[in-house]
């Protein structure tokens, strides 16, 4: 029969066996081959990259990506899970410049690329076997045997296809611009990569003193970056906005935007003088072309080289009132802004920094760190008298994601995509996703299209997967589409070649133009491009798989945490919308990050990171899944703590497990085999029918929520019929059990919850595997060897709508919402549930009769349950004015409004609750009473107690009769001898005999009642005793010695 279940069971050593079970007979194959025939669900998993650890929220992402393919495996979808890895990138190139103690691109060259690279190869796969085993652990399935790798030569070419698609549709091309730029890492970023890194700084900004040619005046100018002014070669004003000429009471003379006179001269103000007197009026427009001189006489010699002029006002929409002085300094080297007002009056370009971002020369400030040099360039304008503040200013700045270095924009020739020439293809395709939140894929993610920047494509970088392009000094340009086509056009590519730098760099081609020797450029490409291109290039598409990658294009379902709308997310769209026009993804869920237990972001630093493994090795996977499932909305923070994961195991993975433990125990003893039985022969109770209906409901529930990709909702479902099997069913049936022999009854009991315990593990197994696995296990395979050996082989149960009676189950929740009421009146009147009471009186619109009425008696032990029309008689009311409104309207008239509200009545209540007010007829006039001007107070009356809640009132008859309290010390002896066979571990068919010593009076009600006690708890003999090896109890007062001996 079946295994014997401990109710204490180790859940992380028996997940541990599940895991070699589900490994040693290849579970997660034979659920691909078994489903092989049916309806493709595509699941696309972003791709890790195995030189990191995984951290908690790996976690979170692994159990909602492993759930979602789990249960469309079970709805007889063929659901392909393709692990991969991401290898390119510059952490990998900053992990071996740690280990081989590098330092920066030069240190690099001079180590030697080769050997360099060949590193970069090895540290992917530092941490493999951690991800493996940690994807094991928390019950990951996907093909981790024949994974796509990014640096395979395979996927690189598929990637060299998309680009030269790309680059044929005019779309790849190379510029002169700026882009938030790496100084320590030597590389631009994209804007999707900046979009990772911004932090929250405070540093000095300059309110700067331009000289007016030919006036004894200054321009007042702005910027937040002072390491930009020696690179100054223009201002910039609104040109529809208002600027004034002022006097200050510094004694300078300023020019200025008038908006901002105040907030940036108003401090100048003294008792005896205004801060400023405008002495003229202008438009911004007004001013354009105004000359200044140069802040530092090194600039003008290098503009002069370029024969431009530089050193005058210009105007542009771009220049806001918002903050400094109206007037923004301009550096065409160091803004995308500045950059385009330099074009339009083709302004000089001086770039006085260098690709380490330090400062060079002609500057005295060469060799100093950008960010360093803001407080070199403000003491030499403090000693010029050119600075008039430096006013600190916090704001959100940019960092590179990958090694914390502030980011500079920069000018530099890169290759980029143009981006916004597919931007209404983005929009249009973004709109056909189904995003989880959908206010993040209009919103977030909507937004970012809106705005959508042309990709930054290229890195000055190694370790990454090369650009195809390669360039003639005659000016032709080639973009290489596959090896094949290498190899044509090239005398010295090695039959061998591998797609990495410096073997690709070696390769040169014909010029099909002049037939000289081509060069590939330098670059590599972002590696966001390699795993957006992951749909196609893991199956080495175009150049093989075709049908397959047709058939799995585009995915039904991803998911990953929400900062991948600008990663990951991003990538895939925007690579599908330029090779194929439309959407890569049908479905995606955003996850939320995982806090600490106070809502902080976890970090080493702080001290508040949980690690994955201790985690799992503490509370199992099954309960943190659970606890990822049903802590909160998918998309919102999860705040993590193993009080949580606790309480969520408790609730509901021990109550199966309880109840599913009880089922063993009892069938174990009966021998009870369910295949030589058919629940559908079987003559169910009603509260069978109850429970096989709910059963029914809640499949229903949890498979249109997971169809939908409402998860807390399913797992809300599935909690609550437990709860509701285990606490109202087993709790209410369990006598049903102990009957002798295999009544009829008895086995539609042990077949009703053998149905809804198997039923149940089938539709959580999505959830939790593990525990679903062994439940499914030990009752399905010990007794039925025909059954799929796993519950993952299995179908996902189909709802029978047949057995589900709606007006059943409404009755039902009628019954438990009256209980939980008179349970409350129980606790409010101090008066256990053992002690037997006469009568309850309930009021309710909806009234349940027979059997119902009966589990009322049985479980608030009742001897009546009577329902009537109106329960106000059993509670009075206490009404008192409401001064906080009362006083305003009707203040003279408060003192007789009191004294009439004294003698107000129960049925005053009912007229409020049906009028909604209420009418005093006072001497001085009638006064209308609504609800917010009445303090309402109830008042038990003597003998009863009342509670009322959502429609339904509860009235307990509290009165005791001589009768009453003698069943009361039946049913507390009855408890405490159960307490004390379960702790003396005796088995449950075990016969005893009982002594009570000590209290005579307590001995003869047990004798008066023997019988009823007896059948009970299977005693032979209830005697008086010395007390010998037994307890002393407090039983309502009355204090005795009792003792259990086994027969």
């Amino acid at each position: 029969m079946y295994d014997p279940i401990s109710p204490n069971v180790n859940f992380v050593e028996q997940e541990k066996k599940i895991e070699e079970f589900w490994r040693e007979h290849k579970i997660f194959e034979k659920s691909i081959e078994d489903r092989k025939d049916g309806t493709p669900y595509v699941f696309y998993d972003g791709p890790p990259t195995a030189n990191g650890k995984p951290h908690i929220g790996h976690v979170l992402t692994r159990v909602i990506k492993d759930m979602i393919p789990r249960y469309r495996t079970m709805k007889g979808c063929m659901v392909p899970r393709k692990a991969g890895w991401d290898t390119h990138g510059l952490p990998v190139e900053l992990e071996v410049e740690k280990m081989l103690g590098l330092d920066g691109k030069e240190q690099i060259e001079e180590y030697g690329l080769e050997p360099f690279i060949g590193h970069c190869k090895e540290s992917v796969w530092k941490y493999k076997g951690m991800w493996e085993d940690f994807s094991r652990t928390v019950g990951f399935w996907a093909d981790m045997d024949d994974p796509y790798v990014t640096y395979h030569n395979e996927f690189i070419e598929s990637e060299w296809w998309a680009l030269k698609q790309i680059y044929e549709k005019n779309l790849l091309y190379k510029g002169f611009k700026i882009v938030p730029y790496c100084p320590r890492c030597g590389t631009p970023l994209s804007s999707h990569e900046v979009a990772q890194g911004y932090k929250t700084v405070k540093e000095r900004s300059a309110v700067v003193r331009f000289k007016v040619v030919g006036e004894d005046a200054f321009f007042l100018a702005w910027t937040t970056t002072p390491w930009t002014l020696p690179s100054n070669v223009a201002l910039c004003v609104n040109p529809s906005d208002v600027y004034v000429k002022v006097k200050a009471a510094d004694g300078f003379t300023y020019y200025m935007a008038e908006a901002l006179l105040d907030k940036v001269l108003g401090k100048l103000a003294t008792e005896d003088a205004p801060a400023y007197e405008i002495l003229e009026s202008y438009k911004g427009i007004d001013l354009e072309g105004k000359e200044y001189e140069p802040l530092f006489d090194y600039v003008k010699p290098i503009c002069d080289k370029q024969n431009k002029k530089g050193f005058f006002i210009t105007a542009d929409n771009y220049v806001t009132m918002t903050d400094g002085t109206g007037i923004v300094h301009i550096a065409p080297a160091f803004g995308e802004d500045d950059a385009k007002v330099g074009r339009r009056y083709d302004l000089p370009f001086v770039q006085l920094v260098d690709g380490k971002g330090e400062m060079a020369e002609p500057t005295p400030y060469a060799g100093t760190f950008v960010k360093d040099a803001d407080k070199l360039v403000l003491i030499d304008l403090e000693k010029a008298g050119l600075l008039f503040d430096a006013p600190k200013f916090e704001h959100e700045y940019p960092h590179c994601w990958r090694c914390n270095t502030p980011l500079i924009y920069y000018a530099r020739e890169s290759w980029f995509i143009k981006m916004t020439e597919v931007k209404d293809d983005l929009i249009r395709n973004n709109n056909t996703i189904n995003w989880i939140p959908e206010s993040i894929g209009k919103g977030r993610f909507g937004d970012w299209l809106q705005n959508v920047q042309d990709w930054g494509i290229s890195r000055n970088r190694y370790w990454g997967t090369p650009l195809n392009i390669w360039e003639c000094e005659c000016g032709c340009r080639h973009s290489v589409g596959s090896i094949e086509e290498l190899k044509s056009m090239s005398n010295n590519c090695p039959e061998d070649i591998e797609l990495h730098r410096p073997f690709i760099d070696a390769v040169t081609l014909k010029c099909p133009d002049c037939g000289k020797e081509m060069h590939r450029v330098p670059e590599v490409i972002d590696c966001w491009f390699d795993s957006g291109a992951m749909p196609f290039a893991q199956h080495h598409y175009p150049f093989e798989n075709k049908e397959l990658f047709e058939a799995q294009f585009p995915a039904d379902f991803i998911s990953e945490a929400v900062d991948q709308t600008r990663g990951w997310f991003y990538s895939l769209l925007a690579i599908s919308t330029l090779i194929f026009n439309k959407a890569p993804y049908k479905n995606v869920i955003v996850l939320g990050h995982v806090q600490d237990e106070n809502g902080q972001k976890m970090s080493k630093s702080k001290g508040n990171a949980v690690d994955p493994f201790d985690a799992l090795e503490s509370y199992g996977a099954d309960a943190i899944r659970w606890y990822f499932y049903t802590n909160s909305a998918p998309w919102l923070p999860n705040r993590f703590h193993g009080k949580a994961v606790v309480e969520g195991q408790r609730k509901f993975m021990s109550t199966l497990w309880n109840t599913y433990s009880f089922y063993v125990l009892y069938a174990n003893i009966d021998k009870f085999d369910p295949t030589k039985y058919n629940i559908e022969d079987c003559k169910l109770s009603v509260m069978d029918k109850w429970l096989l209906s709910k059963l029914n409901s809640m499949v229903k529930t949890v498979d249109t929520n997971l169809a939908n990709y409402r998860i807390p909702e399913a797992a809300k479902a599935l909690q609550e019929f437990t709860d509701e099997m285990s606490n109202w069913y087993v709790r209410r049936g369990r006598e049903r059990y102990w009957v002798q022999g295999i009544t009829e009854d008895k086995t539609a009991a042990y077949m009703t919850l053998y149905t809804a315990l198997v039923t149940t593990a089938k539709t959580a197994a999505p959830m939790i595997p593990f525990m679903a696995e062994a439940i499914y296990r030990n009752l399905v395979c010990n007794v039925d060897s025909s059954a799929p050996e796993s519950v993952h082989l299995c179908e996902f149960p189909e709802v029978q709508e047949n057995l589900i009676d709606a007006e059943l189950e409404k009755n039902m929740d009628e019954v438990v919402s009256i209980v939980v009421l008179g349970r409350a009146a129980r606790n409010g009147s101090n008066i256990k549930n053992r002690q037997p009471l006469n009568t309850m009186y309930v009021q309710s619109d909806k009234k349940v009769e027979g059997y119902f009425t009966d589990i009322i008696r049985e479980e608030l032990n009742v001897k009546n349950v009577d329902f009537v029309d109106d329960a106000s008689g059993f509670v009075s009311y206490i009404f008192k004015p409401q001064l906080k409104t009362l006083g305003p309207k009707y203040g003279k008239q408060l003192g007789e409004i009191r004294a009439a509200m004294a003698e107000l009545d129960s049925s005053a209540k009912a007229t409020l609750d049906a009028e909604g007010k209420l009418v005093l007829n006072l001497a001085s006039g009638d006064v209308e009473l609504t609800p917010d001007d009445i303090l309402l107070e109830t008042k038990q009356k003597e003998g009863v107690f009342t509670v009322s809640d959502r429609g339904v009132t509860v009235a307990l008859d509290t009165e005791l009769t001589a009768e009453l309290i003698e069943e009361g010390f039946v049913k507390e002896l009855i408890s405490k001898i159960q307490t004390m066979r379960k702790d003396s571990d005796f088995n449950v068919m075990d016969r005893i005999n009982v002594t009570l010593t000590g209290n005579q009076k307590l001995l003869e009600i047990a004798k008066n009642n023997e019988a009823t006690i007896s059948t009970v708890v299977l005693s032979d003999s209830i005697s008086d005793g010395d007390g010998a090896n037994g307890k002393e109890w407090d039983i309502n007062g009355e204090k005795v010695t009792i003792t259990v001996v086994r027969v």
